[in-house]
Order: structure tokens, then C-alpha cells, then sequence
């Protein structure tokens, strides 16, 4: 759980709020779902359509497979293939959407937004109540078989620096969770560090995204320039302060655990038996592996 807490000397990148993402997309992952169809995926680019990854797979020689790959998950990929993020059309609008599964013969299997505060928290506080309930709705009009999640980061400090704005969180998640017509799982991490005289003001350290064009086609265009090496990484890394996650802080109803799988039973309940087989198998689920193609 140490990704999910910010770097001290980049505190504006949203390294933080997209450490959350990542984590989310691992744990999807470690449950046995299709690498590459779980988005952020664990490497640039972040988002590739499942049916290019099976093409780059199956191309003989190898050399034409490794040629293509290098291309697309190089600095320069060709527009409108491959992304930084994954923005997907809802009911009414395009939704920047945090953590996703879908392919081309299922659509978005799974679509979890996310939220993090790790200071002033009683600041914006209803206004991300107000966007997750908006969301739910935008996104569950025009996927309504998906698993749909919130997963709301909030730092521990909130309880004790402001523990009415954290407490009205905690029922308002409570209360989405319970929504019969939003999400189908609602989670709350609270990590706990300590690092002194850097946390800034800002009630989240994610920066707002920019507005996506209404009249934009919904697609993977936008390109995520290929990483760059970090400067001093191992001294960076070893700066970063031990985290811990408080359960105790956690409502069972809210919890990692109980999120992570009620997204995952849900998956599985809305699916075929032949489809999932690993996710399945590590559920300890019946399964009927799918017939190679001949």
C-alpha cells in the first residue's frame, strides 16, 4: 500500500490519486481478470484495447509482434489506438473514467471512479458527493450490466483534524452505497503517514481534469508521453514514510475487501460460465474453460 500515498517533492502531479487507480487495477488483476482488458494497465500505454493486445500476440514471426509493440508503446503511438486514460460515453455525456475492464465483445465489464482527500477536508466535501452521484448516474444509463464502483481515499488525519466532515463522508458513502439505482459498491480507503510540512491546502491532490469536449467521439486519442526517467529515484522512494491502512476507521460495509469483492461477485454473476475461467477458479467458482480455436 506504499503507492498509494504522494510523493513529498511532487505534490500537484496527482501521482497520488493515480497511485490509487493503479492499485485498484492490480488487485482487479491478482483476482484473475485479462491483464490487459484492466485499465490503468501495469505499464505504458495505460490503456490498449484487448483485441490489439491478442493481434500483437498472435503475429509470426515475432519480429513483426515486437516491431508493432514497440510502436504503439513507444513516445510517438498512432493517434486514436492506444491512451493515457480511458474515457468512455455515458447516458449523457464522455466520463474520464478511473479504473475500467471492457473489451470489444463485452463492453465495460467494470467502471470505478475515484476520489481522494488528504487535507482540507470539509472544504469541497459535498461537491464530491454531489459528482459521484452525478456520475453514477450518467454512467449507469448506458451500461447498466457493468459493475459499478466508488472507492473515496481519505487520509486518517481527517478523523482527528476534522472529524465532523469526516464523519458526514463516511454516512454519505454509506448512504450511496445503499442506492439501489448508483453503484453496486462503494469503498473507503483511509491511509495513515505522517509526514510533516508539506501536506498543502488543496483537498485533493488530484488535479481537476480539464473539461473533455462534448462534440469529442469517445475513444482512446488522447497519447500519454513514454515515462521519463525519475531523477533520484531510490533516494525518492527511500524518503517516502511507512503507510498503514486503518481498518479500524472503516465501516465492514465500506471496506477494501468487502468493495473488491462485491465488484468481482458482480462481474461473475452478469457473465457466462465459460468467461473468467482464472477469475473463477481463484473465486472458487465452477468453470468451463472456453474451446481453443481452431
Amino acid at each position: 500500500m506504499l503507492a498509494i500515498i504522494p510523493d513529498p517533492a511532487d505534490t500537484q502531479s496527482g501521482v497520488a490519486a493515480k497511485a490509487l487507480d493503479v492499485w485498484l487495477a492490480y488487485e482487479l488483476r491478482r483476482a484473475g481478470f485479462e491483464p490487459d482488458a484492466v485499465w490503468p494497465r501495469a505499464k505504458h500505454p495505460r490503456v490498449i484495447p484487448t483485441d490489439i493486445s491478442a493481434l500483437l500476440d498472435s503475429l509470426r514471426p515475432r519480429k513483426d509482434a515486437d516491431s508493432l509493440r514497440a510502436r504503439l508503446e513507444g513516445p510517438n503511438p498512432p493517434a486514436g489506438i492506444v491512451s493515457a486514460n480511458a474515457n468512455i460515453l455515458g447516458l449523457n455525456y464522455i466520463k474520464q473514467v478511473d479504473v475500467v475492464m471492457s473489451s470489444w465483445a463485452t463492453g465495460p465489464e467494470i467502471l470505478i471512479s475515484t476520489k481522494r482527500m488528504d487535507a482540507a477536508f470539509g472544504k469541497n466535501a459535498a461537491n464530491r458527493i454531489e459528482e459521484a452521484n452525478g456520475d453514477a448516474k450518467n454512467l449507469r444509463g448506458r451500461h447498466p450490466m457493468a459493475a459499478l464502483g466508488f472507492a473515496f481515499g481519505l487520509r486518517s488525519t481527517a478523523f482527528t483534524e476534522d472529524a465532523s466532515s469526516a464523519q458526514w463522508l463516511v454516512d454519505q458513502l454509506q448512504k450511496l452505497n445503499r442506492e439501489t439505482d448508483a453503484y453496486d459498491a462503494v469503498g473507503l480507503i483511509v491511509p495513515d503517514y505522517q509526514v510533516p510540512g508539506w501536506v498543502t491546502e488543496h483537498d485533493s491532490l488530484r488535479p481537476e481534469p480539464g473539461e473533455l469536449d462534448p462534440l469529442d467521439e469517445p475513444g482512446a486519442d488522447d497519447v500519454e508521453p513514454e515515462p521519463a526517467e525519475i531523477p533520484l529515484l531510490d533516494l525518492r522512494l527511500g524518503s517516502l514514510p511507512k503507510v498503514t491502512v486503518r481498518d479500524d476507521l472503516t465501516p465492514d460495509d465500506l471496506s477494501p475487501a468487502t468493495f473488491l469483492a462485491s465488484i468481482v461477485n458482480y462481474v461473475l454473476d452478469a457473465s457466462p460460465i465459460t468467461m473468467h475461467p482464472e477469475a473463477r477458479r481463484r473465486a472458487g467458482r465452477p468453470f468451463i474453460e472456453p474451446r481453443a480455436r481452431g
